[in-house]
């Protein structure tokens, strides 16, 4: 307790020369020296100050070194210290070692080995960096950072085009967004092209009444040549730059292929007979490999971005994981050519999408009967986790930029849902859509999506934030791009 804060009285302390209160630490009051005595009077005995003010003021004094100073004392502190060892000669038990190491690290924390009763100086000032000082500097750091600025999430399309005669079939593919900014859809017996830097809309081809219609497209990676597989089980490559068919494979399936998927130079493709078929374009003899595990129609297929895994779905409700590896080695030797065989759905599995800050996770969506996302990890065949979202999943896409995840639906509700990964707490519900939203594709930035359904109209959503180098640029090029209602033919 300091001096100051004694509310003792000199008299009621019993003690002489008690020092008043309000005054300085340190500062000890010297007694008047007696006044002048008579000749012939009795003189009293001198009693020399405690502290005389020195000759050199940079001499300090500190009293008498056998008086304490009161003001450098801590009254409550002495008084606990004097009780204590009475406390302790009233237990008879004697404390355990651990609970005496308690006891000794306790009080050196919190009394700051304070064990002395008597204090014959002050104490020496607080360091400037004692531990509130730092605790305080942190919670104003704290209290001085701004918020983390909440995304914003437009609710409605950025742009809507007209998209008559898109087929309302679950298991088909018939939206693709290439490299080079142009995004590909099959109506009916025709595919279109989108330029997304000019708004502009081509024809490439119509098929034939006999071959078509149309049951998947997907852009190669130069963004370039474009896959077409079609109802006759031929599947066509074109030169979109030119408008001209390069090449026709054929006699590779059964029934329509209705996904395709691209690796390098090799073209993937699933079909109604269950067959995944690997065609390297460059040869003649296009099919180098076949993978057989799907009893129904391949829905969903996808490779890995290092190329070394092929995600595939099916109809009978299997998910399949290939690994080029295998290939090879296990259709020689007669062994089953799959990595691993996931039955964990209960519906047809054709939303597929692989993780681009994770290479082994991947993303899967089941039909109405199912319902669910799942999360796999593809080199040991575990499910990491599953959300029942309510409806029929049907296309999955991951944000480039950040870890989200994008999901389309069918009934009830007919929306896109955006998910945080790996929480999966919805981000946002994009609306606007009348009909199941069977198909979305990707812009190359990553920031733009583009989801067609069965009310036959094509949306552009911003849902995805820009990539942080170009994002002013992307933004004022998406602004201009995407405000108003177009018929794409």
């Amino acid at each position: 307790m300091d001096a100051g804060s004694d509310m003792m009285s000199p008299e009621k302390s019993g003690r002489r020369g008690a020092r008043p209160p309000l005054r300085e630490a340190g500062s000890i009051s010297t007694p008047s020296m007696p006044p002048l005595q008579e000749p012939g009077s009795r003189p009293r005995p001198y009693m020399p100050s405690l502290c005389s003010t020195p000759r050199n003021p940079a001499v300090k004094c500190y009293g008498d070194r056998f008086i304490p100073d009161r003001s450098a004392m801590d009254m409550d502190m002495a008084h606990y210290l004097l009780t204590e060892p009475r406390k302790d000669r009233k237990n008879a038990v004697t404390p355990s070692p651990g609970k005496e190491a308690y006891r000794k690290l306790l009080a050196e924390k919190l009394l700051n080995n304070r064990t002395r009763i008597l204090a014959f100086r002050n104490r020496p000032p607080e360091p400037e960096n004692s531990i509130l000082t730092e605790l305080g500097a942190d919670v104003a750091s704290v209290q001085a950072r701004p918020a983390k600025k909440r995304r914003y999430i437009p609710q409605s399309a950025e742009r809507t085009l007209d998209a008559p005669d898109l087929l309302d079939d679950y298991y088909l593919n018939l939206l693709d967004w290439g490299s080079a900014n142009v995004l590909s859809i099959a109506l009916g017996n025709t595919v279109y092209l989108w330029d997304a830097a000019s708004g502009s809309t081509s024809e490439l081809v119509t098929i034939d009444e006999d071959d078509g219609p149309v049951t998947s497209v997907s852009w190669a990676p130069d963004g370039q040549h474009i896959a077409i597989g079609l109802n006759s089980s031929a599947v066509q490559i074109w030169d979109s730059s030119s408008n001209r068919l390069l090449r026709t494979l054929q006699g590779v399936h059964e029934s329509r292929v209705g996904s395709l998927s691209w690796n390098k130079s090799i073209l993937t493709a699933g079909g109604m007979d269950g067959k995944i078929v690997n065609n390297d374009v460059r040869i003649r003899e296009h099919a180098v490999q076949t993978y057989r595990g799907h009893t129904q129609e391949v829905c969903g297929l996808k490779w890995s971005g290092s190329g070394r895994q092929l995600a595939s779905g099916g109809n009978d409700n299997l998910l399949h994981i290939w690994d080029v590896s295998m290939a090879s080695s296990a259709q020689s030797a007669g062994r089953t050519q799959w990595l691993h065989r996931m039955e964990d759905h209960s519906a047809a599995v054709k939303a597929l999408a692989w993780c681009p800050f994770q290479s082994n996770l991947l993303a899967s969506g089941g039909g109405a009967n199912d319902r669910c996302i799942k999360f796999w990890n593809t080199h040991t065949g575990a499910c990491l986790n599953s959300v029942d979202t309510g409806s029929q999943v049907c296309a999955l896409l991951w944000n480039k930029n950040d870890r989200e995840l994008l999901s389309s639906h069918g009934f009830t509700q007919n929306q896109l849902t955006l998910w945080k990964y790996p929480s999966m707490v919805k981000m946002a519900e994009l609306n606007g859509h009348t009909s199941r939203v069977l198909f979305m594709a990707q812009s190359p930035d990553g920031c733009t999506v583009a989801s067609a359904a069965a009310d036959e109209t094509l949306r552009f959503w911003n849902v995805f934030p820009d990539a942080p180098k170009s994002a002013v640029k992307e933004k004022t090029s998406q602004s201009r791009l995407f405000n108003s209602y177009n018929h794409l033919r």
